[in-house]
């Protein structure tokens, strides 16, 4: 098939390489043409693992092509993907701008019959509103039909998502539309769920919202484990083990991140306001996360007492690892509350460091190395659990620190590691707190 893609963001360019890995000829639009020059010469904008060198294959095969062009990548498609940003409003709401645009883009260069698939995320009903938009402004006499087809894309592992969906969610008034679809990734080998347009867009927002709530779960649990003596760890596995509730987003840590959970929670709150629907358990799971993104620095002026002029290193700073995305990551709020209490803070990330220092400047000193970034430290944070902080020598680095005193943010040392030292103090999320060989 041919299949054009609007949009090189996470989504879109993930959807586009992959498309074009299981034989498609895709073709990849954006109004950047920087980012557009760059991907011709098979640089990603984004860190993925694996997805620049499918990348770098695919157009080299000639299946994959870039352009800045609509009516170049419209051209004889016969599905057309928009995977555009739908950022979050000041009100929660979805930001349905880049999509509206796309739309008015697809009417103005759409010469022949297309079905038009939505993957970006959206609100109920909005399917229907791109419809009319298209249909208003088309300047051709050409049939198309609208496809939900919401992406439940991972950072830091969308190409396997891609490529080993559990599901894909196919939701449409017209079952041709539907089939051609369908036929797109079949090459998946996958299970479909057909559904009406607004239930598809219904189950993305609610996939994301009851993940989210799990996440919240398990760290209130945790504060409470924390509170009445019991390990959180153990608690998590005996609930996992039973396969009503399962394993997988019951980690506590220092809440939820990135460019979904946040703002795809929000959406669906203001979405239920506008109905007159109380979601008064996904306003608690709000303030649970805002609450966990400082429990750090709480824990840290608990032990420490008056922060100023203390050095805080921080061990990572995107939202997750494997992926350099900084938004809504919980660094961003640790970073901040710990320089309005007048403490140093310097930060090291493998690999985010250039996106976070778009968004904290200067409030903070960016390191090149762990060593660089713990070096006289008073406290260490860790705030994303990289692989690499899993294989430290703990030991060396607790004697080049001022006091070595850890506090995990994701329960991500082993307590052998962190028994075989010394003189540490380590202080986790929901579980008893080590102190070996010191006095405090």
């Amino acid at each position: 098939m041919k299949i054009a893609v609007l949009g090189t963001g996470y989504v879109g360019l993930s959807t586009g390489v992959c498309l074009s890995e299981i034989g498609h000829s895709v073709i990849c639009i954006d109004t950047d043409e920087q980012k557009i020059k760059s991907l011709r010469q098979g640089i990603s904008p984004i860190y993925e693992p694996g997805l620049e060198n499918l990348l770098a294959q695919n157009a080299t095969a000639g299946r994959l092509l870039f352009t800045t062009s609509h009516r170049e990548a419209l051209n004889g498609a016969e599905i057309i993907i928009i995977a555009v940003g739908t950022p979050q409003m000041e009100d929660g709401g979805a930001d349905l701008s880049y999509i509206v645009q796309a739309a008015k883009d697809i009417a103005a260069n759409l010469v022949q019959s297309s079905v038009v698939v939505i993957k970006s995320t959206v609100p109920v009903g909005t399917n229907d509103f791109i419809k009319e938009i298209i249909d208003e402004h088309c300047e051709e006499k050409v049939t198309f039909n609208m496809v939900s087809n919401p992406e439940f894309l991972r950072q830091g592992s969308a190409v396997m998502d891609t490529m080993q969906p559990d599901r894909i969610i196919i939701g449409s008034e017209n079952k041709e539309a539907a089939k051609k679809v369908q036929e797109m990734y079949r090459p998946l080998n996958v299970q479909f769920i057909l559904t009406s347009i607004r239930s598809a867009e219904m189950i993305k927002y609610a996939s994301n919202a009851f993940l989210a709530t799990k996440i919240s779960f398990i760290n209130e649990v945790a504060n409470l484990c924390g509170a009445v003596g019991a390990d959180v760890k153990d608690v998590a596995t005996g609930m996992g083990k039973d396969k009503r509730i399962g394993e997988a987003f019951l980690q506590p840590g220092i809440g939820y991140g990135g460019s979904c959970f946040p703002k795809d929670v929000k959406a669906l709150l203001h979405t239920a306001n506008l109905n007159g629907v109380h979601f008064s358990l996904l306003k608690e799971t709000v303030a649970i996360n805002d609450f966990q993104q400082e429990l750090l620095v709480t824990k840290a002026i608990n032990r420490l007492g008056d922060l100023k002029g203390k050095k805080v290193a921080m061990l990572g700073l995107a939202f997750k690892p494997e992926t350099d995305d900084m938004r809504e990551a919980p660094s961003i709020k640790i970073a901040r509350s710990l320089t309005k209490l007048g403490a140093e803070v310097v930060a090291y990330d493998p690999v985010a460091i250039d996106n976070a220092k778009n968004i904290l400047r200067d409030t903070i000193r960016f390191a090149s190395s762990v060593r660089e970034a713990t070096l006289d430290a008073d406290a260490v944070f860790i705030v994303t659990e990289w692989d690499e902080f899993k294989h430290l020598d703990l030991e060396t680095l607790m004697n080049t620190m001022s006091q070595p005193i850890v506090f995990d943010g994701r329960n991500f040392l082993e307590e052998d590691q962190i028994r075989a030292c010394k003189k540490i103090e380590y202080y986790p999320i929901g579980r008893p707190a080590i102190v070996i060989g010191m006095n405090g």
